[in-house]
């Protein structure tokens, strides 16, 4: 185990155990802060390059937005989790020769964007101002978190043609506990998580846990979707990927993939090809 992730998990165990309070916000505090930044990686560096960088200032943190392509038929990308926009640079190439303009950010705390912290509201927010900016979407590709902040958007007014989700959240009730179980931290710890998940993190907004399940209210979002989700995802689990095949049925195709976790699977070649391929179909039935 990772020395930091034992320190943590041993530190609040212990304190809740006299100040339950003072755990939960400390647990708090790790759930909402990103650990660390996603760093460009060399194989990235080249398309990274490529990009033409733009600003978006989204309560008061600084975002940097990048596009590919002059932006005509724009395709949004949406990362996860301690991600970054360049996470997505195997699919730039592919989607330039299909005459699409990829358009991606870094979250607030995440890559090169100013702030400690975001949420799938400002995700939401994001995506909105870059609507006003470039039109209708011709797709959104999304990651794990970026996944949820996608149906969000999509069920408040983003539009768009089809939706690539790859690894996603859909049930978000389930975060905090599995924080947690990631941390090795116990179930006093974890009831103290969701509460202020629910009552501080997103006060203001009605029953947290249904406004923010990819699942709910599936008519809503009529567009054809591709799931592509790991049989052995140890971050979010299958049964998430599953939910939205429940949900959506036919208008959803799932693709389980095995031996690529959570995070290899968003540049994993055959992926790659899946998604671009769903992409390029939709643009042989619009042209009929």
């Amino acid at each position: 185990m990772d020395p930091a992730v034992a320190l943590i998990r041993t530190t609040l165990n212990t304190t809740s155990l006299l100040a339950p309070r003072l755990a939960g916000r400390g647990a708090f505090e790790l759930f909402r802060h990103p650990v660390r930044r996603g760093r460009l990686r060399e194989r990235e560096r080249d398309v990274h390059r490529q990009a033409a960088t733009e600003r978006l200032t989204v309560n008061g943190k600084r975002v940097v937005v990048y596009r590919w392509g002059d932006g005509t038929r724009p395709v949004l990308l949406m990362h996860g989790w301690q991600s970054r926009a360049s996470r997505f640079a195997a699919y730039v190439p592919r989607l330039r020769a299909l005459g699409l303009s990829p358009v991606g950010f870094d979250a607030p705390g995440h890559g090169e964007s100013g702030g400690r912290a975001t949420t799938v509201l400002e995700y939401r927010e994001i995506a909105g101002r870059l609507q006003e900016r470039y039109g209708d979407f011709e797709a959104v590709v999304a990651h794990s978190l970026g996944v949820a902040a996608a149906f969000l958007s999509l069920r408040e007014g983003l539009r768009a043609g089809r939706l690539v989700a790859l690894s996603g959240v859909s049930e978000f009730s389930g975060l905090p506990a599995a924080f947690c179980a990631g941390l090795g931290l116990n179930a006093r710890i974890a009831r103290d998580l969701r509460r202020r998940v629910g009552g501080e993190m997103f006060a203001g907004v009605d029953d947290v846990w249904e406004y923010f399940d990819a699942a709910r209210r599936p008519e809503q979002i009529g567009l054809p979707i591709l799931v592509v989700h790991d049989e052995g995802d140890g971050v979010v689990g299958l049964d998430h990927a599953h939910r939205l095949k429940a949900a959506y049925g036919d208008r959803l195709e799932l693709l389980v993939t095995r031996g690529l976790g959570h995070r290899r699977i968003v540049a994993e070649p055959a992926v790659v090809d899946n998604a671009v391929g769903f992409l390029a179909a939709h643009q042989e039935v619009a042209s009929a």
